[in-house]
């Protein structure tokens, strides 16, 4: 089959690779509709998550059609069209158990790694490092679902292939990220990055109750789609202060919620963008927190920080104690995509919201690696690019 490899920093190709099979009786094999891009890939591109081997097949966001099940496999059947949350969960460990699938105890095969880097090890995720598992990811004709049962859910025969795509990452992670609020009534919300996460937040926020939500970028299209789907108010940080704006929206109170979507490439202004490339370049630390030190000294006093955007290692100039004395609530992690994929397949049904509008480019495989440059550059208008492996 065909498949979008990793070969190395910023290298990416499209080569012939072996079909994959069942190797466990709870496996799904998969032929992929549509594998979208992720911010999150980008870090893979980029150098900063250790343990990518050339060869590997990339790509985690995807729904597509069952075409063969193992033996335990006893909720799916060939031919039922599913989506499939992009972090795997065994369903089995006591995280599984209590909703908490991105912790999973069992499907990292490759748990050492992790907890060399972080203490304990979490889930596997699809294409994600062998630090996560060594699983293959989606950016294939066809791709092996470790406990199907439990991370393939059946599309409802009403939702299209594009409303439901990025029910897999993009909008349970965006979900996760306002559901860590907590979000009482007449809550201001803030949100950095108004990528696919950033917007989907940006919805779930609102769906969650907040009253007002106010969403940060620098790129004029992304900030347009925040006002335009998410009905946000926008900051351009390029152009003002970000604390002091956010001050003066909130009659100087801050904002009660202060979600991070970006993650360990922020980009900021200033000084502090020289800093944080310096010190990532020497290696000196392996994250840029602009984002983060950002949420944390404009939340509001006794408010919550919620980090859903990906960090990998050691960041510096951590404002610990803004944190402490303003006495904030910190909740992240890697998203739990089977608690919530039922839920949002509900959402869209009932037509509270429509994902689809995150698909500005919808090209074939072999345009893999133009499609990551369009991506990564931001150029087009570019929001999500999905690839349509059968359609070469």
């Amino acid at each position: 089959m065909k498949a979008l490899i990793w070969n190395g920093i910023n290298d990416l190709k499209v080569e012939n690779v072996k079909d994959p099979g069942i190797l466990n009786p709870h496996d799904a094999i998969v032929k992929v509709g549509l594998s979208s891009v992720c911010g999150s890939d980008l870090h893979l591109l980029d150098g900063y998550v250790p343990s990518m081997h050339a060869g590997d097949i990339i790509g985690h966001e995807f729904m597509g059609e069952v075409v063969e099940t193992g033996s335990q496999v006893k909720k799916l059947k060939k031919g039922d069209r599913v989506v499939v949350g992009s972090v795997i969960g065994c369903g089995e460990c006591n995280y599984c158990k209590q909703d908490e699938w991105s912790l999973c105890d069992n499907s990292n095969t490759h748990a050492w790694m992790a907890e060399k880097a972080f203490g304990y090890s979490g889930a596997g995720i699809f294409g994600y490092s062998h630090a996560f598992g060594g699983y293959a990811g989606s950016h294939a004709e066809y791709i092996r679902v470790p406990y199907a049962d439990h991370g393939a859910f059946r599309v409802p025969a009403e939702l299209t292939d594009e409303q439901v795509l990025f029910c897999s990452d993009a909008f349970p992670t965006g979900y996760m990220a306002a559901d860590m609020c907590n979000i009482l009534p007449g809550g201001v919300v803030a949100i950095w990055g108004c990528g696919g996460v950033g917007q989907m937040a940006i919805r779930s926020a609102w769906l969650l109750g907040a009253e007002r939500v106010i969403a940060i970028d620098r790129i004029p299209e992304r900030l347009a789609m925040a006002e335009k789907y998410g009905k946000a108010e926008v900051i351009n940080y390029e152009e003002t202060d970000v604390l002091e704006t956010l001050k003066e929206l909130t009659a100087g109170r801050g904002p009660d919620y202060c979600i991070d979507a970006v993650g360990m490439e922020a980009h900021t202004t200033g000084i502090e963008q020289y800093y944080d490339r310096i010190k990532q370049t020497l290696r000196l630390q392996t994250d840029r927190p602009s984002v983060l030190r950002q949420a944390i000294m404009a939340c509001g006093k006794g408010g919550t920080v919620s980090v859903i955007g990906v960090y990998g290692g050691l960041i510096d100039k951590f404002p610990m104690g803004a944190a402490m004395n303003k006495g904030l609530t910190f909740r992240m992690g890697q998203m739990h995509a089977q608690r919530y994929i039922p839920q949002l397949f509900d959402l869209i049904l009932k037509g509270e919201v429509d994902p689809s509008y995150l698909l500005t480019h919808r090209w074939s495989l072999q345009q893999g690696p133009e499609g990551y440059k369009m991506f990564k550059e931001k150029t087009d208008s570019c929001i999500r690019v999905a690839f349509a492996p059968g359609k070469d």
